[in-house]
C-alpha cells in the first residue's frame, strides 16, 4: 500500500465510526483526496498543476486548483479562470455542437455525403463518406500532415488520392482529419468561420465569455503547453496541424477554463438550456449523446463524444453506462453523466507525455473518486482499494 493510500485510509477510517458517513466522507474527500491526487502527480513530475471541477445541472459542487503554470516555484498559481489549450476537447465543445446546431436548423443531414459540401471529392473513393461517419470516426480516412502553404486545399488534394483500402462504414479509426473537415463544413454551410459560429451560437448564449480560439495573450493567465522538445509560446495552440490552419480548426485550437466548461456541462445536463436560455433542443442533445456502435459493438461513440472505447479513461469506475466525455492531449478531459447528474472536468499543465498509462490512471482515479464522493458514496475500504496511484 502506498503512503498516499495509507494516509487516505487513516483519515477516512477516523471518520467512519460516526458514519452519518455521507456528510463526513464528502468533507474528507473534498478536502483531502482529490487535492492529494493532483499533488502526487505534481510531485512525480507528470504535471506542473491541475484544476478539477465537479458539478451537476445546477452548477459546481466542488473545485480545486493545485500547482502552478510551470515547475518554477515563482510562476503564478492555477485558478478556475486559468485558460488552457484544451486540444481535442475542441471536437466536443465547439465542432460537434456547431454541426448539431446546423442539424437543428435543418441545414445539414447526418447522412449527407461528403461530396455534397466538398465537391472536390466527387468521383473518388471518399465521396460517400457521410457527416455521421466523420462525427463517429468511421470514415476510414487516415490523418495526414498539413502543409504550411495553402493548407486546406493541399489537405483535400492529399485526401482525394489517399488509398488505404478502408471504406466508410462501422469501423472506428480515430483521426483528427474527420473534425478538420467538419470544421470547414461549418464554414461552407453557414458562410461563417468556425470560431465566429461557435461564439455566436454556443459560447455567448451559454455565458462562456472566456472560451474561444486565438486567445489574446494579455487578457489573462494562460497555461503553457509543450512539445517533446520545447515550450509552445503562450496562447499558441500546441497541435501543429491546427497551427498550420491558422489556429482555428475543427479538431484543436480552442482555449477555455474550468468555469466556462462547467457552464457547458451544466447546459448538457439541463438538456440544452442554461440560465433559461435554450441553446439546443432536447432532441438534439439526445441525438448527440446517444451511442453509435462500431467494431462489432465493441466501441461506442456519440456524435463527437466518446462513450466506451480505448480512449475512455476519464470514465473511471463509477460513471454509468449513460455517461460520455472526451480527452485532450494537452492534459484535459471532461466526463458527463446524465444518469447520475454529474460531471467531472480535469485541466492540467502536462509535463511528461511519455507516462501515458500513468496519466490515464490519474484521469480515471479522479473521476472514480469524484463520483464516489458526490453521487454514490462508497464504504472506506471500497474507495481506498479502487485506486492505483501513479
Amino acid at each position: 500500500m502506498t503512503i498516499f493510500k495509507i494516509i487516505l485510509t487513516v483519515v477516512l477510517l477516523s471518520l467512519s465510526t460516526n458514519l452519518k458517513a455521507a456528510d463526513d466522507l464528502m468533507d474528507v474527500g473534498r478536502a483531502v483526496s482529490i487535492d492529494a491526487m493532483l499533488e502526487n502527480a505534481i510531485r512525480r513530475g507528470m504535471i506542473a498543476g491541475g484544476v478539477v471541477v465537479v458539478g451537476n445541472h445546477s452548477g459546481q459542487l466542488y473545485s480545486t486548483a493545485q500547482g502552478r503554470l510551470s515547475p518554477d516555484a515563482a510562476s503564478p498559481r492555477l485558478t478556475e479562470r486559468t485558460l488552457f489549450d484544451i486540444a481535442s476537447l475542441t471536437k466536443v465543445i465547439a465542432t460537434a455542437p456547431a454541426i448539431m446546431k446546423l442539424l437543428e436548423k435543418n441545414e445539414v443531414n447526418l447522412l449527407d455525403p461528403l461530396s455534397r459540401w466538398f465537391p472536390e471529392f466527387e468521383e473518388t473513393d471518399r465521396e460517400e463518406i457521410t457527416i455521421l461517419n466523420l462525427l463517429t470516426h468511421t470514415s476510414g480516412i487516415d490523418d495526414i500532415d498539413i502543409t504550411t502553404e495553402d493548407p486546406l486545399n493541399k489537405l483535400i488534394e492529399k485526401l482525394r488520392f489517399q488509398h488505404n483500402g478502408i471504406y466508410p462504414g462501422n469501423r472506428f479509426r480515430y483521426a483528427d482529419i474527420n473534425f478538420i473537415l467538419l470544421g470547414e463544413l461549418v464554414k461552407r454551410v453557414s458562410h461563417i468561420p468556425l470560431d465566429s459560429f461557435c461564439s455566436e451560437y454556443i459560447f455567448a448564449p451559454t455565458g462562456m465569455a472566456e472560451t474561444g480560439f486565438l486567445p489574446q495573450t494579455g487578457s489573462g493567465v494562460i497555461a503553457p503547453t509543450s512539445t517533446q522538445s520545447k515550450m509552445v509560446p503562450v496562447g499558441m495552440v500546441q497541435d501543429m496541424n491546427a497551427r498550420r490552419l491558422g489556429g482555428v480548426a475543427g479538431h484543436a485550437g480552442l482555449f477555455s477554463n474550468a468555469n466556462d466548461l462547467s457552464r457547458f456541462s451544466a447546459m448538457i445536463l439541463n438538456r440544452g438550456t442554461y440560465n433559461g436560455n435554450r441553446i439546443f433542443s432536447e432532441r438534439v442533445i439526445t441525438q448527440m449523446t446517444s451511442p453509435y456502435f462500431a467494431n462489432h459493438g465493441k466501441i461506442m461513440r456519440g456524435l463527437g463524444w466518446d462513450i466506451n472505447s480505448p480512449f475512455s479513461s476519464p470514465r473511471g469506475v463509477y460513471f454509468s453506462d449513460m455517461s460520455f466525455g472526451h480527452t485532450g492531449y494537452s492534459g484535459s478531459s471532461i466526463w458527463i453523466d446524465p444518469d447520475q447528474d454529474l460531471y467531472v472536468i480535469l485541466l492540467t499543465v502536462r509535463l511528461d507525455y511519455s507516462k501515458v498509462r500513468q496519466f490515464n490512471q490519474l484521469r480515471s482515479d479522479i473521476s472514480s473518486l469524484a463520483v464516489s464522493i458526490f453521487s454514490n458514496p462508497k464504504i472506506v475500504s471500497e474507495i481506498t482499494n479502487s485506486f492505483k496511484i501513479p
